[in-house]
């Protein structure tokens, strides 16, 4: 059997787990950030978390080029939270 059939159970569990729970969250975070507000300890420890489930699902989109698009806009996604969220600190200080 190759990587790719032997993924597909993986992938279709993580992609379960990105639509039914971490993209709701990711995106609720984000809305919160782009409103001004800082992250909470929760927030901080859920896109950790995320993070680095997003790391370890890295080798199955290398292996199935059909999701890199996919992995790139979550990655882009966590980036941009990140990036605001650290304007809204500096800015609050």
């Amino acid at each position: 059997m190759s990587d790719k059939t032997d993924d597909a159970a993986t992938i279709q569990a993580l992609l379960e787990r990105l639509v039914k729970f971490r993209l709701p969250r990711t995106l609720a975070i984000k809305k919160r950030v782009d409103a001004g507000e800082c992250l909470t300890d929760s927030d901080i420890q859920f896109l950790k978390v995320a993070l680095e489930d997003a790391q370890d699902g890295q080798k199955f989109v290398a292996r199935n080029p059909e999701f890199q698009t996919l992995g790139v806009q979550i990655s882009q996604l966590y980036t941009d939270i990140v990036r605001k969220a650290t304007e809204n600190e500096k800015a609050r200080n």
